[in-house]
């Protein structure tokens, strides 16, 4: 063979080893990646090859598959999806899933190992799909979800003893059902919700992080008794705070909401009762930012790595402020940021005598059959204040129900504690405020529930937000259907 036949022999030669290691590489080392991959048309129609497993609400699905006659044979249903869809998700077929339906999509679908049984495994059958059962109370969910009605908001619900998430509203809301197949019509469903201004695909519970307002005065207030016994032995005790605070370095003073109100060197239980902005400007200037950020982070500030399972949203107390900034920090303001379920957590661990469970939304896993796979238990967040500063917190927040801010929470039969917030909104407040409103109740059997709502926009005007009568119907709703 001459020279030149060899050379072009031996380029052939090299590229056709070329094509078999690479063949021999995929086969053997990417198949997974490839055949996990979103943008692989088979992973789709292996997904959509049978009924999906369902999303329960005290045992009974809210969710549910019917057939398309199409290459993907099932397409995900819902049954009321916009009162679940902050805990459900969607499951779509063009534009993945979200929520539950994401996070446990491989049990919903069948392609979990651990629903495989020996007979599956020899014939190579997709295993029949699982079911996510969660902690949810129906009751809780439709009574959070018909007072916001109407209105932008949200609201959580806890059981302080468990973690359990008893419900999660986020108002306006959707319905995943509309855009869950591959039709014009899904995807002109998904193109409307992408373009609606009021936003009703964001879960405002779990992911949205707001100013706090005058709850975040419970954090302070937490920080002063336990890491200023000195200044703070007590809930009752007299502060030194003029009415109203002279912002440190500044000509500006920090006014309270009624000018009338007794605030001047009230104690932090009055402070709390008539939400008296100079005490806790004062109060969060004499404990410092630095311990404030400690107590804020042990109720779950901070991180951005809070899964329930689902990830929630970063709730953010600010460092490095002037002093100025700092007092405004104290009663939520400046860079103060919070989900409903942060503010959920901190109302729990007072509830709990100072202990705080990890929120919860799931309880078990099971398979095709019913039986479990994996079973989720109640655990510790943390330890944020010790049983005597959480107690004194709970009378302060009896006493703003009794005679403070928050009356018209007060429900026969059931203990309540509560704290009001109105939260200021934009430059200079230019958009309408915030109506937070948190709180807890026990009944005479000792079962207790927590929650924190907020209305972010209502056609009240301006002058008439507030958090007692705009937030605070929906929390008294929620409380009624969890105790009652």
């Amino acid at each position: 063979m001459n020279k030149p036949l060899r050379r072009v022999a031996v380029c052939f030669l090299a590229l056709v080893l070329a094509v078999m290691g690479r063949a021999t590489w995929i086969q053997f080392f990417q198949a997974d990646t490839y055949a996990s991959d979103p943008h692989n048309a088979r992973v789709a129609i292996a997904r959509y090859a049978q009924p999906l497993g369902n999303i329960l609400v005290d045992g009974t699905p809210v969710t549910g598959s019917a057939k398309t006659g199409g290459n993907l044979a099932y397409k995900r249903t819902y049954t009321d999806g916009p009162l679940y869809a902050p805990l459900t998700g969607f499951s779509s077929q063009i534009y993945g899933s979200t929520q539950l339906e994401g996070v446990y999509s491989k049990v919903l679908d069948g392609s979990d190992p651990r629903l495989a049984r020996p007979a599956d495994t020899l014939t190579k059958k997709r295993p029949r799909s699982g079911d996510v059962s969660t902690t949810v109370d129906a009751r809780v969910q439709k009574a959070g979800y018909a007072a916001l009605k109407g209105k932008s908001g949200a609201a959580v619900a806890l059981d302080p003893d468990t973690g359990k998430v008893l419900s999660m509203v986020s108002t306006p809301s959707y319905d995943p059902g509309e855009f869950a197949g591959s039709t014009p019509a899904d995807q002109a469903a998904w193109d409307k919700l992408a373009k609606d201004k009021n936003k009703p695909n964001v879960n405002r519970a779990l992911r949205q992080s707001l100013a706090p307002g005058s709850p975040f005065k419970l954090v302070v207030a937490a920080a002063a008794l336990t890491d200023a016994p000195d200044t703070y032995p007590d809930i009752d005790t007299r502060t030194d705070a003029d009415s109203p605070y002279p912002l440190p370095g500044t000509k500006i003073s920090l006014p309270n909401e009624d000018p009338s109100a007794p605030c001047k060197d009230a104690t932090l239980r009055v402070a709390l009762q008539y939400s008296c902005n100079n005490v806790f400007g004062k109060v969060a200037n004499t404990v410092g930012q630095d311990k404030i950020q400690q107590m804020a982070e042990k109720f779950g500030f901070n991180t951005d790595k809070l899964d329930i399972p689902v990830r929630a949203g970063k709730s953010v107390y600010p460092t490095g402020m002037d002093r100025a900034s700092e007092a405004m920090s104290g009663i939520g303001q400046y860079d103060d940021l919070a989900t409903p379920l942060q503010m959920a957590m901190v109302t729990s661990a007072i509830a709990n005598d100072g202990t705080l469970m990890k929120p919860m939304m799931v309880d078990k896993l099971t398979d095709g059959s019913g039986n479990s796979i994996q079973d989720f238990q109640p655990t510790q967040y943390g330890k944020p204040v010790t049983p005597t500063v959480a107690r004194s917190l709970q009378s302060a927040m009896q006493t703003v129900v009794s005679s403070g801010t928050g009356t018209g929470a007060q429900i026969p039969g059931l203990t309540v504690g509560a704290k009001t917030g109105t939260a200021q909104n934009g430059v200079n407040n230019s958009g309408t405020p915030y109506a937070w409103f948190v709180s807890w109740a026990k009944n005479s059997e000792g079962h207790k529930v927590a929650v924190a709502s907020i209305v972010q926009q209502a056609d009240a005007a301006r002058a008439e937000v507030s958090g007692s009568s705009l937030a605070g119907p929906v929390a008294k709703a929620m409380m009624k259907a969890a105790l009652q």
